[in-house]
């Protein structure tokens, strides 16, 4: 019995392993666009996002090619602060992470601000910008001061945004969720947001 119990066990972490499983796609070839659309279909319904090159090159050259590789796919919304931000970018397959986590953009001189509805790539002084961003939910004009660089603006579908929600008191832990993955959400945050899929619009 104590046998069957721990196939049992081993199977459904491993089934888990391999719903987690993700495989990056190659980056198109050619230039950024200077302008392009993004399409977020997530648990609450779908917002666009329209980029602009000139706000932050660099910034944008990077989001065009993380959209393209599909790496904003089953991405959970691990920060989400009412009338602030929500935070997504960290994908649910660790070793996808430590990939993403090894090329960082530099930085750049702000042009737009951080109204409500823009989007930025999130930062800290001892890590720079890689692939998580976030939404701003408000105009955060502080966060200026701070140097985030805005890449673009939700266009479509801020009612979506705002409708995101995190029913926990205690906050996710980022460093958990990139060393195991979207299996340490779905256990311990059951019933956070998601980004199911992120698609340029042709």
């Amino acid at each position: 019995m104590k046998r069957i119990l721990l196939f049992l066990a081993l199977a459904a972490v491993v089934a888990c392993a391999q719903d987690d499983t993700r495989t990056l796609k190659s980056v198109p070839e050619g230039p950024t666009p200077d302008t392009f659309r993004v399409a977020f279909e997530t648990t609450r319904g779908r917002f666009v996002v329209e980029a602009y090159r000139q706000w932050s090159p660099l910034g944008v050259k990077r989001f065009y090619e993380l959209v393209s590789m599909g790496a904003f796919d089953e991405n959970a919304f691990y920060r989400v602060v009412p009338n602030f931000v929500a935070q997504f970018g960290t994908p649910g397959d660790p070793r996808v992470t430590a990939q993403l986590d090894s090329v960082t953009i530099p930085n750049e001189k702000r042009i737009a601000k951080n109204e409500r509805g823009s989007v930025a790539f999130a930062q800290e002084e001892s890590k720079p910008r890689s692939h998580t961003i976030f939404i701003n939910r408000r105009d955060n004009e502080y966060l200026d001061e701070q140097g985030f660089v805005p890449i673009g603006r939700v266009i479509e579908g801020m009612a979506v945004v705002d409708s995101l929600q995190w029913p926990y008191i205690e906050k996710a832990d980022h460093h958990m969720l990139s060393t195991i993955g979207n299996r340490y959400m779905r256990r311990n945050y059951p019933k956070a947001d998601y980004v199911s899929s992120a698609t340029i619009l042709r």
